[in-house]
């Protein structure tokens, strides 16, 4: 400890020194010391080092005054209160100094303490108190009139102070308010401009009665009608208090709006500018409260977007191109005569621009009104003269397009629902309709000399391409100039360059390839210029379009019938030479060698044929390429695509080579080059199998059984792709290595894990296997290895019995043989039969053989053999479960078989045995899902009649399962069915009613359907059973609803203004269906509405996804505050559902924000009974975790801590350890440790 105090005496002393670069070295030690953490000062030191450093920051050299600033940064959070205060004491009275060098040095002292007072609970006393005594002094400062610059240097550190210590300052808002106020009528601009910054930090943070005591102020001065530069200043201030405040603005907006609106009409450039700023705030802050003046305010956006007095626009759209240019050269020569200077009128157009630019964003909902209305208008304005503003009606526009864009989750669901598509339509239909005019306005200003102008240009085409893909086909020869000119003009900038590049290939990406391929000669030189370009980025966007017109030239696939006139001699040559060149090249960028190689690969891939002797020395750099670490994977893809190209190009020259350097790549840890090398050797096998030498496959195959693991399905399934094109195209080479492969396919087989793609795999390769009559691989041999582990009976003895889907792959697995070998398939099923007959064989071997005959008989080899009908039967009467559920199973794939062998006696059976009705009605849905609508139609009526006699059946099991059988039997033949079971609605009781409602929920598939039209026009009057008396049916009609909005929103979008009353009112806790139930000596209580509840809940959580834009979020939150403090289930929902509209809509959450902080609050400081048991400690943790989540997502939105219920709530956290570590835990995958909670006070 002494020798610190000795070290820091020392440096002190010669701080004194008369030598500068003494007291400059002394002073840097003394910071690097103080920013040491293990550094304690006594209170003597302490007290000499303030004093040093405070008379330092009076030195005479600039050097050391700055270094002594930098000083007192660590030093704050090193020494004890008093000395802080000593420190703030002195550089406040030195601020007010008269000596200019000293105020300016002790302002920035001052910031620099601001800045390092702690917000930790710990040092909030201090800071607290320091900035009690700052704030006291500022006040003093900004009342002196008489010193400008002491006042702005006040007004500075305050905006600083309030925007990281607010919270502190609570007890200082109201006198901070009523001595900024008086500053904004200063006679100075500065003081005003800087008073208003101040207020913007105030506004965030004080209490609901001071906001309204500001705007009621600004809005009594403003009805006084001050002169027009007061005006100026109260409105700045206003579009200010409105972007800090946000939503708090909304409830005076109804004073505010009138008043605004007035000053818009005073001729004053600026004032206007200022009003359309406010303008813009209050859409952006408070959309809803907007709603009823966006015609307002739409109107005036577009009457000053074009507000230019002293100009005139002529016709210009009329003149000819050509004429344009010699208009261009006169506005030069006259532009020099008059000055723009004082012309401030285009400040005006840009804000009301950038208004229509908020209204846009915030509300897609006007999407199609703004079509009508300020779509042509933003095109009229394409013409603007100054060019700031053109940048900006360009970005307004681009904002229209994204909106008109199917949002995301839409176009995920795009593939897969026609309705959405459909339904995005009109916008869609709209911009199609303006593309002409788009383009006539904009391919003039491609060739115009200004690149920001060129540059909006085509960031604005580049989004028409990605929002109306194929619309541009027919204006592609307006464009191609452009593009030309833009590639071509020496003063092209380089980024301007890539613009042009990267526009040209979405272009090319987005359109069909015959309509480039007239203009090839205009179009490739440049291309093939920017190719050769010097700079790295250049050349790679260039390679990439390069890539794009190898395509055009020669297009395959679908569009080459389409294309195929065309010869592309012409033009090989040239962007052959370039691409070698750049190919050969090893000292360029890594990015542009990849491009290189892939650009090369289309061009053997398309154009090989042409190629001739050049072909050989470009597929040995494709060797040489393979072979380095860098561009390996690049090469691996492009082999792909050459090996796969239908010109059969030769490649035995380098395929032994590529064989063993792609067999090495199998062993790597790289699974994105682990799945590329598989894709390539199957494209190599499949396609170049002639050429390949048994010995060339060696590297291959030991590393095939390697990869045939659980681990990565992904892989295997890949691998066993691999294998199967091996088994055809090279047998003989399978069978070195077919016993370790087998394993591991077996393995795989028994595995629970397999399913979908990897099994289907799995089937390919066992019939390839089986067909290309290898050794060990024969049909007796696989099948025995595929059945054996289920026969042994210790298998269900030692309790490691096979898991259900292994029976299942199994069973698919033997049908996929006998299939293959269809002579044996008799005799397999005779020793199946056997097998099910033969009460000794064990559980898991008569599930098995069940479940294989049921697979055999899919295919429809079984017949209608009475033997099997009998034996079924008599497995679904055993009294083993499994055996049982098997049989139903097996019953159902055969009836799918052979339907009119199965059905009639499926139909008969379920009439006549009660007993044994839930487990026919599995088979009778295992018959309607798997068959086509073709064959059932003969069979619909009778099953239809006999679901209906079942569907009041008190067993909810049973119903359900009906319910499921009537909705996809429904799909069959929707036209007919479809109103049947609405007409069941009106007629049935209470229980078929709920089976109508949950059949409707199966004919919800999340594929297009053609029961999507008949299902819009009649999903109305199913939901209405949301209001049916009976609880059970709302559920199942809460529970349909939400798989509408989720598999297929389209249907339920035009309904949400009708629904979601009933939606919310299910929410609600209602005491009528509470009852007490007696337990022994305790008393009970039952909940019986919150299944309902909980269902609803469901739906909402859903509707967040795929309905946001049809809700009402305010109101969507009123009901998500109630379930804060519902029941567990729905607590846990409803934080879910906190955390999702933090990020979705931040701007609705935080007008909540204290109303929602409290539950929250409870929820995360509850404490579970001493006594309670271990479930209900589990249960509470998870709540409080699920709790800390959304408190973690809200304290994620920007903002949020200016609110001081949830500051107050952030520093609780902070402060009780329980809480952080939770908090910390939570955050865990996002860095953890200290930074978020650090970083949570920082707003």
């Amino acid at each position: 400890m002494s020798n610190v105090s000795y070290h820091i005496s020392n440096l002190l002393e010669k701080m004194t020194s008369t030598d500068k670069d003494f007291r400059f070295m002394a002073t840097n030690d003394l910071m690097l010391e103080l920013q040491k953490d293990s550094i304690k000062l006594d209170e003597d030191s302490e007290r000499k080092v303030v004093t040093m450093l405070l008379k330092l920051l009076e030195d005479k050299n600039g050097e050391v005054q700055n270094l002594a600033v930098k000083c007192l940064a660590p030093l704050v959070s090193k020494v004890k209160e008093p000395q802080v205060e000593t420190m703030v004491d002195t550089l406040c009275s030195n601020m007010m100094s008269d000596k200019e060098p000293l105020r300016d040095i002790s302002s920035m002292g001052l910031k620099t303490v601001i800045a390092e007072l702690p917000l930790s609970a710990s040092g909030l006393t201090l800071t607290v108190s320091v900035c009690k005594k700052i704030t006291s002094q500022l006040i003093g400062a900004m009342g002196k009139q008489e010193d400008v610059s002491v006042q702005l240097e006040a007004l500075d550190i305050l905006t600083d102070m309030l925007g990281r210590l607010s919270g502190a300052l609570v007890s200082f808002h109201s006198s901070l308010l009523s001595s900024l106020l008086p500053q904004l009528t200063s006679s100075r601009m500065a003081v005003r401009k800087r008073s208003i910054l101040a207020l913007g930090q105030l506004v965030p943070c004080c209490s609901p009665a001071l906001f309204s005591q500001l705007t009621e102020h600004l809005v009594t001065e403003l009805s006084k009608a001050p002169p027009t530069s007061m005006t100026r200043t109260y409105i700045q201030c206003l579009a200010t208090i409105s972007r800090q405040g946000g939503h708090r603005v909304g409830e005076h907006l109804e004073k505010l709006i009138p008043m605004v609106v007035k000053f818009i009409r005073v001729e004053d450039d600026e004032l206007r500018e200022y009003c359309f700023q406010a303008f813009e705030a209050f859409i952006r802050r408070c959309p809803k409260e907007m709603s009823p003046h966006v015609g307002t305010i739409t109107e005036l956006c577009l009457k000053f977007m074009t507000f230019d007095p002293n100009y005139n626009y002529d016709d210009e759209e009329e003149e000819q191109e050509d004429s344009m240019d010699i208009e261009d050269g006169l506005d030069e020569e006259s532009d020099e005569e008059y000055s723009d200077d004082d012309d401030m009128s285009w400040k005006v157009r840009r804000s009301s621009i950038k208004c229509l630019e908020a209204l846009i964003s915030t509300r897609r909902d006007l999407l199609l009104s703004f079509y009508s209305s300020i779509c042509p208008a933003l095109l009229a304005r394409f013409k603007e003269r100054e060019e700031n503003v053109r940048a900006d009606v360009f970005a307004t526009f681009s904002a229209l397009l994204r909106q008109t864009r199917p949002s995301h989750h839409v176009s995920i669901a795009a593939g897969s629902d026609s309705g959405v598509s459909r339904e995005e339509e009109p916008a869609v239909t709209m911009l199609k309709k303006q593309v002409p005019v788009i383009v006539k306005v904009l391919h003039r200003q491609l060739k115009e000399k200004s690149p920001k102008s060129r540059q909006g240009c085509f960031c604005l085409l580049t989004e028409l391409a990605h929002t109306v893909p194929g619309a541009l086909e027919t204006h592609i020869p307006a464009l191609i100039p452009g593009i030309v000119f833009s590639l071509t003009d020496k003063s092209t900038s380089s980024t301007m360059r890539i613009d042009a590049l990267s526009f040209f290939h979405v272009l090319l990406l987005t359109h069909p390839p015959q309509a480039f391929q007239p203009h090839m000669q205009v179009l490739l030189p440049p291309v093939v210029a920017c190719v050769e370009d010097t700079f790295y980025k250049i050349t790679s966007e260039a390679l990439l379009v390069a890539q794009q017109l190898v395509r055009v030239m020669r297009p395959q696939g679908q569009n080459a019938a389409a294309a195929g006139g065309f010869d592309p001699k012409p033009f090989i040559r040239e962007v052959f030479s370039v691409t070698l060149k750049r190919l050969k090249a090893t000292d360029i960028d890594q990015e542009v060698k990849e491009r290189a190689i892939s650009c090369m690969g289309h061009m053997v891939c398309h154009l090989g044929d042409h190629l001739g002797a050049e072909l050989k020395g470009v597929l040995a750099i494709f060797l040489e390429r393979l072979k380095n670490e860098i561009t390996r994977l690049t090469a691996v893809r492009t082999i792909t695509l050459v090996s796969a190209s239908p010109l059969k190009i030769d490649l035995s020259s380098i395929l032994s080579d590529a064989l063993s350097v792609l067999g090495s790549f199998l062993r790597k840890n790289q699974r994105a080059l682990k799945l590329g090398t598989l894709a390539c050797l199957t494209a190599l096998v499949s396609h170049h199998a002639a050429s390949i030498k048994a010995a060339a496959l060696e590297p291959v195959l030991s590393e095939l059984p390697a990869l045939v693991d659980e681990s990565d399905m992904h892989v295997s399934q890949v691998s066993v792709s691999l294998l199967t094109c091996l088994a055809k195209a090279c047998p003989s080479s399978l069978a070195k290595i077919s016993s370790s492969v087998l394993s591991g396919v077996f393995r795989l087989v028994h595995s629970p894990l397999l399913q979908g793609g990897a099994l289907a795999a799995i089937l390919d390769f066992l019939q390839a296997l089986v067909l290309s009559k290898a050794s060990n691989t024969s049909y007796s041999q696989l099948l025995k290895a595929l059945m054996d582990p289920f026969r042994s009976s210790q298998c269900s003895v030692d309790g490691s019995a096979p898991h259900r889907q292994s029976f299942l792959s199994v069973a698919r697995c033997v049908a996929a043989l006998c299939s293959s070998c269809p002579k044996e398939t008799p005799g397999t099923v005779s020793g199946l039969l056997q097998e099910v007959k033969n009460p000794g064989s064990p559980e898991s071997a008569r599930v098995l053989a069940l479940l294989c005959l049921g697979e055999v008989g899919r295919s429809g080899s079984l017949g209608g053999s009475k033997e099997v009908q009998g034996v079924i039967l008599e497995a679904i009467s055993s009294t083993n479960e499994e055996v049982k559920t098997a049989a139903s199973c097996a019953l159902g794939s055969m009836a799918v078989g052979s339907l009119n062998d199965y059905l009639p006696f499926l139909l008969k059976e379920i009439s006549s045995q009660p007993r044994r009705q839930y487990l026919l009605l599995h088979s009778l849905k295992e018959v309607i899902s798997a068959c086509p609508a073709s064959s059932l139609s003969p069979h619909v009526e009778s099953i239809w009649s006999l679901l209906f006699q079942n569907c009041e059946c008190q067993e909810e099991g049973t119903r359900n399962l009906v319910a499921e059988c009537l909705g996809k039997l429904t799909l069959v033949n929707a036209d007919q069915l479809l109103p049947r079971l609405k007409q069941q609605l009106k007629t049935g009781s209470p229980l078929a009613r709920s089976t109508v409602v949950t059949a409707v929920k199966f004919t919800i598939v999340d594929q297009p359907a053609p029961i999507d039209a008949l299902l819009r026009n009649s999903i109305g009057d199913f939901l209405k059973t949301l209001q049916d008396g009976d609880i059970n049916v709302r559920r199942v009609a809460l529970v349909m609803f939400n798989s509408a909005a989720h598999n297929k929103p389209s249907l339920i979008r035009g309904l949400l203004a009708s629904v979601l009353p009933h939606l919310y009112k299910e929410t609600q806790i209602r005491k009528d269906l509470i009852r007490e139930v007696e337990m022994g000596p305790f008393k009970h209580t039952v909940d019986d509405g919150l299944d309902v509840r909980k269902a609803a809940f469901e739906c909402m959580y859903t509707l967040l996804d795929s309905c946001l834009d049809g809700l009402d979020v305010l109101q969507f939150l009123d009901h998500v505050e109630e379930g804060l403090k519902d029941h567990y289930d729905i607590r846990m929902l409803t934080f879910l559902m906190l955390a999702r509209l933090a990020s979705l809509s931040p701007a609705a959450v935080l007008q909540r924000l204290d109303r929602l902080i409290e539950p929250l609050r409870a929820t995360c400081t509850t404490k579970v009974k001493a006594g309670s048991v271990k479930q209900e400690f589990e249960k509470q943790e998870e709540l409080r975790r699920s709790a800390m989540r959304a408190v973690a997502a809200l304290l994620a939105v920007p903002e949020v801590e200016r609110s001081p219920s949830m500051a107050d709530f952030a520093n609780q956290i902070r402060t009780n350890a329980d809480m952080a570590s939770i908090y910390q835990s939570v955050q865990g995958g996002e860095g953890g440790g200290l930074a978020p909670t650090e970083s949570m006070d920082m707003s």
